[in-house]
């Protein structure tokens, strides 16, 4: 039988396995070795539904964890056909899994996964065999948990993550951000961790059940997060889920009982983890400092933000972007409190309730993203309101005295969210133990009530502003420069005269492209032209046609490189081959190796990519190799695609190479290579127009923020453009401040708006001042979806879709006015300069 369940007795297997059998570790496991007498055994940490190949074979995919406590730790396993079928049924969490006569492959998923180099191959068709092995669960929370086996987990420390490893990690909550709804459907929770190493990583969680995110109430919690994803971003690490990601946190007290609250119903909790827990808690009391801005409604002041633990005793919907939360915690706060204008019939809550708590109730408002979370709130949860601003507001009536305002503002900024806590939190039963103290006698009785005093609820307040007037949003961008500069008024900026610099302070009616990823475009910086950025199809008809061509023999492993040649087995043959760059005559670390094909396909350099550091298409000509056609990439780096300006290229040899492998520690920048190549290097930009409006004037403003190797180029220089009208047709023009992104030709002026042409460079090898606008790479944003979910999320922050103007964040912005004439025209033109999105804006 080829899938045997076996069980272990005593710590050994009731059946013993053939005896020509060897086991074999991860560190073992190579293509092209004779496995045919090794078995592989590890625990079951993730497996993923049963599917069908476009054949109708079967397929299941599982990953084992190996008892090495190297940095790679787990392999996949692919399942085909009937075993798959039985396997999919048998197999669970924390079983123990054995195969023998597997076939090793190369996985194609290493880099991504972080997982084994290889993979396995099983099937009953190559003679495989399978055991599964269950056993008695030693878990102390078995009641929650189906794995027969609790697999050995290795923890790596924060100081201690590499860029594309896949980890588990523990970590104390130092900031977060409660789970919000992100672009689409998705949720989204921000965590920063520390950890002994009093190194910091930032976690960017995302998943569409709300219930699979980390259950974090409040920093110093502590989180064992499994199997998150590393990614190395301007410098420092950073984390995003990878699948089959799961979490567990813990109260962060000391002496609190160790209760994970998890985010699967699968998991296991080891008594060696206690214990980690357990140091994480006395480590962070004694070294770290997260008290949290946590206070009661009797300790709050005008002006202040700060976190409440309340009961929802009230809810109405005030207007399409506000919603009124009436909560207490039975303190009362020391001001006159502003009861919120609403109709009787959108009030939901026990109205005999809502009176009698009248005097200790507060009316908080919470806007834009928080509103939908608001809604579906259950009268009598209890919440943790995080970062409730605090105003006072002097009524214009004299007979009324001073207010204090509780504002929930929209974003993400400092935390601001709201939680629900269980009924067995203990800040809950400590909160429900003290609201069951609270003396009410001071309230009337509803005996006594009358429905004029019952209306006070909804009295229409006509002396004060709006809620929406009352949300002072922050700036949702920052100030890199200049500080000392007041604000500017578009009106006055417009009256002015060229060149002056201003501060101003605005708002994002819309941009353009509303397609982010055509925003990013191709700049020389040497004759100032913009181009598209080539799309993959085109790169693989030109790999195909010369691919046509034969590499030719003569040119193989020359004094400075290495080559290797090979047929594919496909209908039409091809010759594949590679020459491997050398560094004093001795190969390089894949990691280190810069490496030219003849022949390849797309599908395959792609693949040379993820294990070797540089990756040149190249092709044979009589006497030398050459480049390809400048219209393809000249360089492939990651998942970055590096071009040349056809204009300003004049190609040398490719020889010219062996000059920087001579180097003591080549580096292989693409700066670099294109220099000695003759290639004049093209950089990634982004390109968008924005539009500003402060309801004062309106005039026409253009950044152009590109700086050359050589020097900075004139604000009034032409530069070369693709037109990118709606007509969509591709051909070159002279790129003056009048470019647009619609039909129309030219801009026009409209009362109270702000016309702006975002254009920043984002290339982080070459040591210029450039704009960061979005502190985000254009050169990964077409690969990254990360990046790309992020920078969606950063415009929908500054210019939320289908809202009014009043609702619209403020941005500050510095601009600078300068002169241009075009023929016998003379115009005042503007840019942006030392402006930055806020670190926190989403």
């Amino acid at each position: 039988m080829p899938v045997q369940l076996l069980k272990f007795i005593k710590g050994k297997l009731e059946t013993q396995l053939p005896s020509h059998l060897q086991r074999e570790d991860l560190k073992q496991l190579q293509t092209g070795l004779d496995h045919s007498n090794k078995y592989f055994q590890g625990i079951v940490i993730l497996s993923y539904p049963l599917t069908k190949l476009g054949d109708g074979t079967d397929f299941f995919k599982i990953v084992l964890q190996d008892d090495a406590c190297s940095r790679i730790n787990s392999i996949n396993v692919l399942i085909y056909g009937k075993m798959a079928e039985d396997c999919a049924k048998l197999i669970r969490n924390g079983d123990t899994f054995v195969v023998a006569g597997f076939k090793v492959a190369e996985s194609p998923t290493a880099r991504e996964d972080g997982r084994h180099a290889c993979h396995l191959q099983v099937s009953e068709e190559a003679g495989s065999a399978i055991y599964i092995c269950t056993q008695p669960s030693t878990s102390p929370f078995s009641e929650t948990t189906s794995a027969s086996v609790a697999p050995k987990y290795v923890y790596t420390p924060l100081n201690c993550l590499k860029d594309g490893t896949v980890v588990n990690l523990y970590g104390i909550v130092k900031f977060f951000k409660p789970p919000y709804i992100s672009k689409g459907t998705d949720y989204c929770s921000v965590v920063t961790l520390v950890d002994q190493s009093n190194e910091k990583l930032t976690c960017t969680l995302f998943n569409g059940n709300l219930e699979s995110l980390p259950k974090i109430y409040k920093n110093g919690d502590i989180v064992r997060f499994h199997r998150v994803k590393i990614r190395e971003y301007n410098g420092q690490m950073q984390g995003i889920t990878s699948a089959g990601f799961a979490s567990l946190t813990f109260d962060g007290t000391v002496g609190a009982p160790v209760v994970p609250r998890a985010s699967s119903k699968v998991y296991t909790f080891i008594d060696e983890e206690q214990k980690t827990v357990e140091e994480l808690r006395i480590w962070a009391a004694s070294n770290l400092s997260v008290p949290g801005p946590e206070a009661k409604l009797s300790d709050v002041k005008p002006m202040m933000f700060f976190d409440l633990t309340c009961q929802l005793v009230g809810k109405a919907k005030v207007d399409g972007s506000s919603f009124l939360l009436k909560v207490w915690d039975g303190t009362k706060c020391p001001y006159p409190t502003w009861k919120v204008p609403v109709e009787e019939k959108e009030l939901e809550g026990d109205k005999a309730l809502l009176h009698r708590l009248r005097n200790v109730t507060v009316d908080v408002l919470a806007y834009d993203n928080h509103v939908q979370l608001a809604k579906s709130l259950k009268i009598g949860s209890f919440l943790r309101i995080y970062s409730i601003h605090t105003k006072q507001a002097s009524a214009t009536n004299e007979d009324i005295s001073s207010h204090i305002e509780f504002h929930l503002h929209g974003g993400t900024c400092y935390g601001r969210g709201i939680g629900i806590l269980p009924e067995n939190n203990a800040d809950v039963e400590e909160l429900k133990t003290f609201l069951e103290c609270v003396d009410l006698t001071d309230s009337q009785n509803m005996e006594n009530m009358s429905s004029l005093e019952l209306g006070d609820t909804f009295d229409n307040y006509t002396d004060l502003e709006s809620p929406l007037q009352r949300c002072q949003q922050l700036s949702a961008t920052v100030l890199t420069d200049h500080q000392d500069m007041s604000n500017t008024m578009l009106k006055t900026v417009l009256n002015s005269r060229a060149p002056q610099q201003y501060r101003i302070r605005a708002k994002l009616r819309s941009f353009k492209p509303q397609k982010l990823y055509q925003s990013v475009k191709l700049h020389c910086s040497k004759c100032n032209t913009l181009q598209e950025v080539p799309d993959g199809d085109a790169f693989d008809l030109i790999l195909q046609g010369c691919a046509a061509t034969a590499p030719n023999p003569e040119l193989q492993s020359m004094s400075w490189y290495e080559s290797v040649m090979w047929t594919t087995q496909e209908e039409k043959e091809r010759k594949i081959t590679i020459h491997f760059v050398k560094h004093y005559e001795m190969l390089q670390r894949p990691e280190n190796t810069l490496l030219m094909i003849e022949g390849g396909t797309l599908k395959e350099i792609w693949k040379l990519t993820r294990r070797f550091k540089c990756v040149i298409p190249v092709k044979s000509k009589e006497d030398d190799l050459e480049l390809l056609d400048l219209s393809a990439p000249f360089l492939l780096q990651g998942n970055i695609k590096y071009y040349g300006c056809k204009k300003c290229s004049n190609p040398k040899s490719i020889e010219n190479l062996s000059s920087l492998a001579e180097k003591r520690e080549p580096s292989w920048e693409p700066t670099e290579i294109a220099q000695v190549l003759g290639i004049e290097l093209l950089q990634y930009v982004f390109v968008m127009k924005f539009t500003l409006v402060d309801g004062t004037g309106a005039l026409n403003a253009y950044l152009f923020d590109y700086l050359s190797c050589r020097k900075k180029k004139q604000v009034s220089s032409e530069v070369t453009v693709a037109s990118i009208s709606a007509g969509g047709n591709f051909k070159e023009r002279p790129y003056l401040p009048s470019l647009n992104f619609g039909p129309s030709a030219s801009p026009q002026k409209k009362p109270g708006y702000f016309e702006v042409q975002l254009y920043t460079t984002f290339q982080s090898h070459f040591h210029w001042n450039v704009e960061k606008f979005f502190q985000i790479p254009a050169s990964e944003i077409l690969t990254n979806s990360f990046l790309q979910q992020k920078m969606e999320m950063t415009m929908n922050t500054l210019s939320p879709p289908g809202r009014k103007l009043d609702d619209l964040p403020w941005l500050e912005c510095f601009i600078k006015s300068y002169n241009v004439t075009d023929g016998k025209e003379h115009q005042v033109y503007y840019q942006i300069f030392d402006t930055t999105v806020a670190e926190d804006v989403v």
